[in-house]
């Protein structure tokens, strides 16, 4: 988020000074990191919680196009740097990997064809497939067929070949690098530690060097706190009223992980399905390609874990420490409300190596313990925030809170995330320089040709805004 957002304004206003501070020893470690997040450039072309079955057995394809319409201004937005050379070869952070929906029994079929119908009819789902064949699923994903009877169960999937996989850690890194090169300072190994409003309306950002402890202090007329599951605490010390009442609550995970090449091989799509009872949507199952540093893997999960820990590189303290009088409450109801949640959470911190495998054999009938080993994700802090009916709230998403002065703003919560970070970067844009947004919207439109529309209604611009940028990204159309 930092990144994009830095990204933005370089182009915007390049006469802006910008300062990054990054308490670790390099950016992208945290949830950018390849190997803490699942890499899935979200499009809503294969994850369910964007389109879930209504209590009349109706779908609705509103909010899964909308997150398309997102990640489309992401294409757009880097399909236009990789032009520029701001970025390296597109197969450096982002590379064509279909998306696909596997579900089990005849409920979840029947949803599965009926999500199909409604979104085959809409231009950004185009090309979107279902089978229940196994011939044809086997085809698509052999992993998920072999030994697998539909005489036990009917199973359907579906597909979309234009999907992505997408390293945000190199992607950050790229973006950084540019603003380095751009004159802007990007500082490692310093923590802010307090944010102050003076009088005059800026910010004095005081930090300390995590190496020599070293003080030190800078001001600032505009504060973006892209700084993870930390940014609640930021936020707090810098005592903007918008913050209160709002909490979070850290979920770790982990993947089960193999590059044996003979598996490998055998998998070339990222396969999402329905949330176990009581699972929060970060942690439907999935089977993933991923592609890092030019090698490919697979990782299947997430398993859910629990640490008081807002980062994997965080403080233990850190789930009492937020804790404030306007919070409270929020958090104690979020607990109470979500009984679901935290068995959920015990089941799976119960799980060995082996139940997580078992696990996986639901959507890999021929997996082998041995070929594959466990690997830590990064912590997500998800939104606990004030409900006038409920009380509090926990949320699955991203939220931006923002000062009523628009000098200060931070960033809470996760999933779609970075996928979605040029979105939710051009809205925090309009909210905190309202008077520069009209001078800024001609370079806009040069860098996201959509900004301001939407693609879906318009399905000859929908298909030349996926053509044009799977053709600069080098991917599948």
């Amino acid at each position: 988020m930092s990144a994009t957002l830095g990204t933005l304004i370089s182009e915007l206003q390049p006469d802006w000074k910008i300062v990054v501070y990054e308490r670790l020893s390099d950016v992208a470690l945290e949830s950018s990191n390849a190997w803490n997040n699942a890499g899935t450039g979200h499009a809503a072309l294969c994850e369910l919680n964007y389109m879930p079955e209504g209590k009349d057995g109706s779908v609705d394809p509103a909010k899964a196009i909308s997150i398309n319409e997102q990640f489309q201004q992401s294409r757009q937005l880097w399909s236009s740097l990789v032009a520029e050379g701001v970025l390296d070869a597109p197969s450096t952070f982002i590379n064509s990997t279909p998306h696909m929906t596997f579900v089990r029994g005849e409920k979840d079929v029947a949803y599965l064809k009926k999500r199909y119908e409604a979104l085959k009819k809409e231009p950004l789902f185009a090309g979107i497939e279902y089978s229940e064949d196994s011939r044809v699923i086997h085809q698509w994903a052999p992993l998920l067929m072999k030994k697998r009877r539909k005489a036990d169960e009917p199973f359907a999937a579906t597909r979309v070949p234009a999907g992505t996989d997408v390293d945000f850690g190199a992607l950050t890194r790229q973006l950084f690098a540019h603003l380095e090169a751009k004159g802007a300072e990007v500082i490692t190994n310093r923590e802010v530690k307090r944010l102050k409003k003076r009088s005059d309306g800026t910010w004095e950002v005081r930090w300390r060097d995590s190496i020599g402890r070293t003080p030190g202090s800078i001001r600032a007329r505009f504060v973006f706190v892209g700084a993870g599951g930390w940014a609640i605490k930021l936020l707090q010390r810098s005592g903007i009223p918008e913050i209160d009442g709002y909490g979070v609550f850290p979920i770790g995970g982990q993947w089960l992980k193999t590059s044996n090449p003979a598996i490998v091989a055998q998998h070339k799509a990222k396969v999402y399905s329905q949330a176990s009872v009581g699972a929060p949507p970060m942690s439907v199952p999935h089977l993933d390609t991923r592609v890092v540093d030019g090698e490919a893997s697979l990782l299947f999960g997430p398993f859910a874990t629990f640490s008081p820990k807002f980062l994997k590189n965080g403080s233990m303290l850190d789930i009492v420490a937020q804790v404030r009088p306007g919070n409270l409450w929020p958090m104690i109801k979020v607990a109470i409300d979500n009984p679901g949640l935290i068995k959920y959470l015990v089941g799976e911190l119960l799980k060995g190596h082996k139940q997580k495998v078992d696990s996986l054999r639901t959507f890999m009938p021929t997996a082998k313990d041995e070929d594959w080993e466990l690997l830590n994700a990064g912590q997500r802090a998800q939104v606990m925030k004030k409900d006038p009916d409920k009380g509090g709230v926990l949320q699955f998403g991203t939220e931006v809170v923002t000062s009523a002065d628009g000098t200060i703003a931070g960033l809470l919560g996760a999933s779609p995330g970075a996928s979605t970070a040029v979105s939710i970067m051009l809205g925090l844009l309009k909210t905190c320089f309202p008077d520069r947004v009209q001078e800024w919207e001609p370079r806009l439109r040069e860098l996201i040709p959509s900004y301001g529309d939407t693609l879906n209604p318009r399905p000859d611009a929908a298909q030349q805004a996926l053509f044009k940028t799977a053709e600069r990204l080098e991917l599948t159309a």
